[in-house]
């Protein structure tokens, strides 16, 4: 399979190739979540650069679920004018699209009250009245980027955040119908993606990201759970599921077997549903690696940040990425705004004059 082969995903929606910018944090927004400039650019710029699928950053769905200042906003009318510019942009700049819905559960620190599994500090245990609001949520956010002009949505189910919370035994010791087995833990995420299927149209691509295994931190996130909640929202309806991971072409970091990851997850899928794979990705032959691993979509985050056209700049037999620190000129003339320049440069070692790296 080549990098540069087009794919048709279940729901009809052809994207050029198999390369996909990442969702990633860029701190660009306004404060109220509505579009600012500096995302468009960055964004668009990456359009324009031959991307098969570009996706948002993480857009919160409502006030409750609002992560960090400058995130986008995916919550409600006064979304929608920036939105729909943003959409026009992207599409215009020859990509498809996609939203990516997010809550941050315990994480949502702008949050006027942070919801949670189970009550704690700073933070309320959700109701079962509180857990079909954020269906609804995630809903009328799908409904939003639809109306908005985006190709699809993908349901943020990764990376410590709400779904996360409900799917980690460390995070999740409910005794009632969301808590206990992993069909218990799983149920939130699983009624969100049926939902979020069922209020869109057919051909509207859904997606859903997943931590399947544990990575930086250990909450009880294992590969063979992992596999099974990826293949049940493959019969939730999903288009594709997007694997977070730390290396795409590894095993679960903290567990003792040389399986894969990324081919234990594609086993386990429905054909019909696209496996996209993220981590580590830097070079070509990294990413026909995963493809051949079983992925169907090869994913890139940092790697788009310093080369916004890594997809015709890879082929060269040459190509490396700039080491790290990167220099802010070359962030910038990439398309990096001041405010998501001062988020990476508190990353330590990713930017001159930034943090320090550890160690």
């Amino acid at each position: 399979m080549s990098l540069d082969a087009p794919l048709t995903y279940r729901c009809g929606l052809t994207i050029p190739n198999r390369i996909a910018m990442a969702p990633l944090t860029n701190t660009q927004s306004n404060t109220d979540g509505t579009l600012h400039d500096d995302e468009l650019r960055w964004l668009a710029r990456r359009a324009r650069s031959g991307w098969g699928l570009v996706s948002t950053c993480a857009a919160f769905v409502s006030e409750e679920g609002h992560a960090w200042d400058g995130q986008l906003g995916v919550a409600g009318p006064h979304h929608l004018a920036g939105l729909n510019r943003l959409a026009s942009a992207l599409r215009d700049g020859g990509a498809p699209s996609v939203v990516q819905l997010h809550h941050g559960g315990a994480k949502a620190d702008l949050a006027p009250t942070r919801l949670s599994t189970v009550d704690g500090e700073n933070q309320r245990g959700a109701t079962p009245a509180d857990l079909a609001r954020v269906v609804d949520e995630f809903v009328a956010a799908a409904q939003l980027a639809e109306e908005a002009g985006f190709d699809g949505v993908e349901v943020h189910g990764a990376n410590g955040y709400l779904f996360t919370q409900f799917l980690a035994p460390a995070d999740n010791p409910r005794t009632d119908a969301y808590g206990g087995d992993l069909a218990g833990r799983a149920r939130l995420l699983r009624e969100a993606v049926r939902a979020v299927r069922a209020s869109v149209s057919p051909g509207f691509l859904v997606g859903v990201r997943l931590s399947p295994v544990d990575g930086w931190a250990r909450r009880g996130l294992v590969l063979a759970d992992g596999v099974q909640v990826a293949a049940w929202m493959g019969e939730d309806g999903v288009d594709y599921v997007h694997l977070s991971l730390g290396d795409a072409k590894g095993p679960p970091p903290h567990e003792d077997t040389d399986v894969v990851v990324t081919t234990a997850v594609r086993e386990a899928l429905d054909p019909e549903v696209a496996l996209h794979s993220c981590g580590g990705v830097q070079t070509r032959t990294d990413a026909q690696q995963v493809l051949a691993l079983g992925a169907d979509v090869v994913v890139l985050g940092r790697a788009s940040i310093i080369q916004p056209d890594w997809p015709s700049a890879s082929r060269d037999p040459g190509f490396v990425l700039p080491p790290r620190p990167w220099e802010p000129a070359d962030l910038r003339a990439a398309d990096v705004g001041e405010d998501l320049l001062r988020y990476i440069s508190a990353f330590p070692g990713f930017v001159v004059g930034g943090a320090a790296p550890r160690g």
